[in-house]
């Protein structure tokens, strides 16, 4: 039996968080070799650090497969799904194919790096090439740093700095054609519909596909018509829940159906004098999301772990099941909260503004750990992602990055009463708020705010 031909030697790409055709560097790469290209993805639920998706997420990645694995047979590859702790199931699959080179784009979590490390060392040992690319940030997380060479921990200079660095790169095109490479059969491959990524609960998963329609085309579809309808007022209404004025597209950059690059040069193209402003605060926005992802990767375990360490010694009383439940099931007698706790449990998301307001009610109000919010966030959330998520738990806890001043204790009642001004976000979640059958509220606002401003100044004083 001959040897295969050199150029006929496979091409691997390694899919993770980057479920898309267009402007993806690895695919691209891969293309560009001519040699046949094998797309994979491997579902890690062995390496014990590495964090599997929540529930939410798991549905939408589920989808989101399903759609990358349709656009790849389109153009003539396929999705080869594999399950295993992923270092040994990436270099098992380069040396049974005896492929070329394998292509990734890059990750920032601590885990994942050295996972990825792992397995480039590994390819070049054996001769591949191994080659990653900077695809789902703006701005690589090394080379955005302060004048002494540290990373930022504050976000305006870290953003002034972005800005003020080359500017992003454009986006690039979608391959037209793939030349799929064949799998030997001493490759063991596994069905998506066998991972069991979707839930169980038929109620809760039907909610999100009345929500979502997870994919590509789908992400660029709602890019447009935010760009379209929402830019020029984003300023103006991203902060009133019960208007649909915000992008809907952290689920897509979490996912990776679209790029930050895309969505960097297309509200570009669209900046005027009569969007200036709202494509200036939209661009923040993504800068937040740089922001996070830089803090994941100077503290990989911000998820579990307080960044500013004297938080540690913060004294959380005993948890009372109770409050934590009735926190998470939207039962706490705080119309704001609730609306917002129920509208994550139907949808998979909940709206920004009301995002900080419920975190700060039971860090601040319910005196409750913040990881036990950050967990349930991760786990209810299709846009959870390992920096936004805790990242923004520990920003309103006052333990994280540039956090928020511990004595701000969002009020439910007055951040309703100024953002939902006529009721309209509340009811659409809490029919009972305004009927006489809504409960009374679980806490006094005010003797909590001043227990955690008491627990709070105790952190201080110990310092």
């Amino acid at each position: 039996m001959s040897e295969p031909r050199e150029q006929d030697r496979p091409a691997v790409v390694w899919f993770r968080d980057d479920l898309r055709i267009a402007d993806n560097p690895a695919l691209h790469a891969a293309a560009e070799s001519g040699r046949p290209v094998l797309c994979v993805f491997v579902w890690d639920d062995a390496t014990p650090e590495l964090r599997a998706p929540g529930a939410a997420g798991r549905w939408w990645l589920h989808h989101s497969l399903v759609s990358l694995g349709d656009a790849l047979e389109r153009l003539g590859a396929r999705l080869t799904i594999l399950r295993g702790p992923s270092e040994q199931t990436v270099t098992r699959l380069l040396r049974d194919t005896d492929a070329a080179g394998v292509f990734w784009n890059r990750r920032y979590g601590g885990v994942e790096r050295r996972i990825d490390e792992a397995v480039k060392s590994t390819a070049r040992d054996d001769g591949r090439e191994a080659t990653s690319f900077g695809a789902n940030l703006l701005f690589e997380p090394w080379t955005i740093r302060t004048g002494q060479g540290t990373a930022f921990s504050v976000y305006t200079p870290f953003w002034r700095a972005c800005l003020a660095a080359p500017a992003p790169r454009k986006p690039g095109p979608a391959p037209k054609s793939l030349r799929g490479a064949a799998l030997p059969g001493t490759v063991k491959t596994t069905p998506l519909d066998d991972l069991g990524l979707l839930p169980t609960h038929p109620d809760w998963a039907e909610g999100l596909r009345e929500a979502w329609e997870p994919g590509e085309k789908a992400a660029h579809h709602q890019l447009e018509k935010f760009l379209a309808d929402d830019l020029g007022a984003y300023r103006e209404e991203r902060d009133v829940p019960g208007v649909d004025a915000t992008s809907r597209l952290s689920p897509r950059l979490r996912w990776g159906e679209l790029s930050p690059h895309q969505i960097w040069h297309a509200t570009e193209e669209r900046r005027d004098r009569a969007t200036a402003q709202g494509a200036a605060t939209f661009a923040s926005e993504l800068g937040w999301r740089e922001f996070a992802y830089h803090t994941l990767f100077e503290h990989p375990d911000m998820a579990t772990v307080n960044i500013h360490r004297e938080y540690d010694s913060f004294p959380w009383p005993r948890l009372h099941p109770s409050a934590l439940r009735a926190w998470q099931k939207g039962r706490t007698g705080m119309p704001l909260v609730d609306a917002g706790m129920r509208e994550l449990w139907r949808t998979g998301v909940m709206h920004n503004r009301v995002r900080m307001v419920t975190a700060s009610f039971l860090i601040k109000n319910l005196l409750i750990d913040w990881r036990h919010g950050e967990q349930w966030f991760w786990d209810t959330l299709v846009d959870a992602d390992p920096a936004n998520n805790p990242f923004n738990w520990q920003w309103v806890a006052g333990s994280g990055a540039d956090a928020a001043p511990y004595f701000r204790v969002f009020n439910p009642e007055l951040q309703r009463e100024k953002f939902d001004t006529h009721g309209d976000y509340v009811r659409r979640w809490v029919p009972e708020w305004d009927t006489g059958d809504y409960p009374e509220p679980i806490v006094d606002l005010k003797e909590t705010r001043q227990a955690a401003l008491a627990a709070y100044d105790a952190v201080k004083r110990s310092r």
